[in-house]
């Protein structure tokens, strides 16, 4: 008598599983195991190479209302929500930048409209602007400390070697600033944005004058504490001040990541401040994230990821668009460097600290959906720097 084996059969899709599934088989460059609570699995390989990625996909039903209401906010408020996991967040949200266009566009939803319109309340007019940061940098020194480098840098490292780590490689970001502007000991230098004090106690290690201003209340107070202990609170001043309401002129100007929260409305502002401060012959650097040209025209008209749970009131710019702003002031831009690719390898190493120190950001009194939110957050970026959509350049200015 000839033996049966018997096979388990494959589980059913429900609905709205199966209208997931049937939009995840667009993709066209690399691969996706997608995997579903009751036990269903599939493989999805596009026709081109790519990164291969997971996703677990918890609660269908939540996560596709979030996808039609919101679409990519929304697939990130289900992440928060615990709608959905993976094993590998940066592969995942790599492997569907790659395969934008074959999945739609990345923004739109039925509650588009109201994404940008509350992006647009959240104006960089001066009330707005402090509002705006101290949304971001206000939530905790103690937390920031938990996973950033002892330089307290939260912008770009500088990499020159494979195994190097963030520590001499900020410092050295730092140093291309300075000699980007050939500054001399005893020169005065302004920062627009000075953080927790990084870029001017390099600078006054040098012998430069330093003043710098922030809206962050709490970045001040640290800051001005490390000032203090580092004992060059007679070369570095550190001001509560918006840029509109600089006075005086300085020979030199630094700004590393703040252009980002000027907001479109008021680049022309920032450059004409800019110029102002500059004394005739001083020189500007900059060092700003930009989006490729490609995607502007369709990213300055929406909300994103970023502007809604991140940094409200921020846009990134188009390197065209940068250097238009500034020539209408009167500045003259030349881009000595481009790095996504060290920001990408930054932000790989700030996730891997921030994962590192879960249970004590916990314990800090964050809860579980903070949490997810800046995992998503770093590895939203770290996907955008590896594929080339956003980028971080270096931009030296001088009056034309």
């Amino acid at each position: 008598m000839n033996e049966q084996v018997l096979k388990r059969p494959r589980p059913l899709l429900e609905p709205t599983s199966a209208l997931l599934a049937r939009r995840l088989r667009r993709l066209r460059r690399g691969s996706l195991e997608l995997r579903f609570g009751n036990g269903s699995r599939e493989f999805i390989r596009g026709e081109a190479a790519g990164p291969h990625a997971d996703l677990r996909i918890a609660r269908p039903a939540s996560l596709l209302a979030r996808l039609a209401a919101k679409s990519d906010i929304g697939f990130a408020e289900a992440y928060f929500a615990g709608d959905w996991g993976t094993d590998d967040l940066f592969a995942l949200l790599q492997l569907f930048a790659l395969n934008e266009s074959a999945f739609g566009t990345s923004t739109g939803g039925l509650f588009a409209p109201l994404e940008r319109l509350l992006h647009l309340m959240r104006r960089n007019t001066r009330r707005g602007s402090r509002r705006n940061i101290e949304a971001h940098y206000d939530i905790g020194n103690d937390f920031y400390g938990l996973w950033l480098d002892s330089t307290w840098s939260y912008s770009s490292a500088r990499f020159a070697y494979p195994d190097e780590g963030l520590v001499p490689a900020q410092r050295r970001k730092y140093r291309q600033h300075l000699d980007a502007l050939e500054a001399q000991p005893g020169e005065h230098i302004l920062e627009i944005g000075c953080g927790w004090g990084s870029f001017a106690i390099e600078a006054a290690q040098r012998g430069l004058r330093v003043t710098g201003i922030t809206l962050s209340p709490a970045q001040l107070e640290h800051g001005t504490r490390r000032v203090r202990e580092a004992g060059l609170d007679h070369l570095i001043e550190l001001k509560l001040l918006d840029y509109r309401d600089l006075e005086g002129q300085f020979d030199h100007v630094v700004s590393i990541e703040m252009f980002e929260a000027v907001g479109e409305p008021y680049w022309g502002q920032y450059f004409d401040t800019v110029a102002r401060v500059l004394r005739p012959g001083g020189r500007a650097s900059l060092q700003v994230i930009t989006i490729d040209d490609t995607y502007f025209a369709r990213y300055r008209t929406s909300a994103d990821f970023i502007q809604r749970h991140v940094f409200p009131g921020g846009m990134l710019p188009s390197t065209r668009a940068f250097t238009r702003s500034a020539t209408a002031a009167g500045l003259y831009t030349h881009f000595p460097d481009a790095f996504g690719a060290d920001y990408a390898r930054t932000l790989a190493e700030w996730s891997r600290r921030v994962t590192l120190h879960h249970d004590a950001i916990r314990a800090l009194g964050y809860d579980r959906r903070f949490l997810r939110l800046w995992q998503y957050y770093l590895a939203y970026c770290h996907a955008g720097f590896a594929t080339g959509r956003i980028d971080v350049v270096q931009a030296v200015l001088m009056h034309a």
